[in-house]
């Protein structure tokens, strides 16, 4: 799991929010460890390990999510099915509780990968889930950050889930709340399947996360799995020949999580930090930096 790339340090990152993320992925970790204890498919574990944490104010999802430049929220989120390639979207989402859930009702019950926009809140609110008013989002934490935006200082910050469940499927979602300060209606990568997320049996499962377009230009999420597909690198090697000469070919920032088709975890981030989190059926660690 991750919790976005961005620019914390050990120097300027306080001990309460330090253990306020630490502590945030550690519930959101043993979450999906426990339903993959209990036989869970993939995809269930991606959706409620999100759920939690777009609840979670601390990361830029959900609850947490940042504001545009008119001080309100627009949400994407993503899911994709590797074992048969189903993919579901949301975008500019203002009102939906979980944007995460959104996305696998588009996936679940629409002929469509993406929808957007106040016709996707209404397809979303066909179904019941949850809805809030924007101020339900607007967290003090959002506001300090738009106003520091709007003083020139920069923030990234999304969510992501990699399952390989045990039936040897693997499943990948993100959510974000997007860059702070954006203008209204701009769409990153974490809603684009190719490029935030991207999920495939045979190679891999990624959730992406920082400067978004950049990786859309560049389709990171598809293109780790490409080099997979094509190359005997490893995935460890495919991860760095993005992260370290790809994204900075085009000053790209941000990072990644990955599992390939064996089980492997891997990441990758050139920014100062990426809270991620990972646990296999041996070993488990939160890192920040």
């Amino acid at each position: 799991i991750h919790g976005g790339a961005g620019s914390l340090s050990k120097e300027s990152l306080s001990l309460e929010a330090d253990s306020l993320y630490r502590n945030g992925l550690s519930e959101a970790l043993n979450k999906g460890i426990e339903m993959l204890q209990n036989d869970a498919p993939g995809l269930d574990v991606v959706v409620e390990v999100i759920k939690l944490m777009e609840s979670n104010p601390i990361f830029n999802a959900g609850r947490g999510s940042v504001l545009n430049n008119l001080g309100q929220v627009e949400m994407d989120a993503s899911i994709m099915d590797g074992s048969t390639l189903d993919a579901g979207a949301v975008a500019s989402l203002q009102h939906i509780v979980h944007p995460i859930e959104a996305a696998r009702l588009v996936m679940d019950s629409s002929k469509h990968v993406l929808l957007s926009s106040s016709p996707a809140e209404e397809f979303c609110l066909a179904y019941q889930l949850d809805s809030a008013s924007n101020d339900y989002f607007l967290t003090d934490k959002a506001l300090r950050a738009l106003k520091r935006s709007q003083e020139n200082s920069k923030k990234f910050g999304t969510v992501g889930v990699v399952v390989r469940d045990g039936k040897g499927h693997i499943s990948a979602g993100t959510s974000t709340g997007g860059m702070t300060n954006k203008r209204y209606g701009r769409i990153g990568d974490a809603p684009i399947i190719g490029a935030g997320t991207y999920a495939n049996d045979a190679t891999c499962g990624v959730s992406c996360t920082g400067h978004g377009e950049m990786f859309i230009r560049l389709s990171v999420a598809h293109e780790l799995s490409a080099i997979l597909e094509h190359t005997d690198l490893t995935i460890q090697e495919a991860i760095d020949i993005i992260i370290d000469k790809k994204l900075p070919s085009i000053e790209g920032k941000g990072g990644l999580i990955a599992i390939d088709r064996n089980g492997k975890i891997a990441f990758g981030f050139n920014t100062r930090s990426m809270l991620r989190a990972f646990a296999t059926p041996s070993h488990s660690a939160i890192e920040i930096y």
